[in-house]
């Protein structure tokens, strides 16, 4: 049975695609369930509405039609995944100042940002989780589904740009060597 799936695919492009026709052959190549946000230079953002089996189909197919139209874009990040505070408390439904506040108390449980700072990042799917198991909060299953999927194509395009730097690395030390 087929549901429909909410995501976004966010892309590297060359600056000078031309708009109109991406967005046509975008189209055509099935990608007529997002809406296409080009306002950035050398960027492009496709917002989702897919129905598949699931979640996993959904975002796969999606960046397959974006491929077989724009071979030379280059994913930077699929979403829902890495989430602030704000978002969080949007998400949830919370205050900020409460979001806050339910982590600084729940530290020695709460997932670990991927990134600290002023503003810290956590994956999407490790928070839903927390409130899930923790504070028994009904999460919706399409949401803690897509949420997975988007960690899991981001930590493997991650890996991928790993590889590439210890591969080019490897080759730089055996002609030097």
């Amino acid at each position: 049975m087929n549901r429909e799936y909410d995501f976004t695919l966010k892309f590297s492009v060359p600056p000078d695609l031309a708009q109109d026709q991406v967005e046509s052959s975008l189209f055509q190549a099935g990608c007529d369930d997002a809406i296409i946000g080009l306002g950035q230079k050398g960027r492009l953002a496709l917002n989702f509405t897919r129905e598949a089996a699931s979640a996993e189909q959904a975002m796969l197919s999606a960046l397959q039609d974006v491929q077989r139209v724009l071979p030379e874009a280059r994913l930077v990040e699929a979403g829902p995944d890495f989430v602030g505070i704000s978002d969080m408390a949007s998400l949830l439904m919370f205050s900020r100042q409460n979001m806050r506040k339910l982590i600084q108390t729940h530290l020695a449980s709460f997932p670990l940002p991927v990134h600290e700072g002023a503003s810290a990042l956590w994956h999407l799917c490790d928070v839903l989780a927390w409130f899930s198991e923790t504070q028994k909060r009904a999460i919706p299953a399409d949401l803690m589904e897509v949420a997975q999927v988007s960690m899991g194509v981001n930590l493997v395009r991650e890996a991928g740009r790993i590889d590439q730097r210890l591969q080019a690395q490897l080759r730089q030390q055996s002609t030097i060597a």
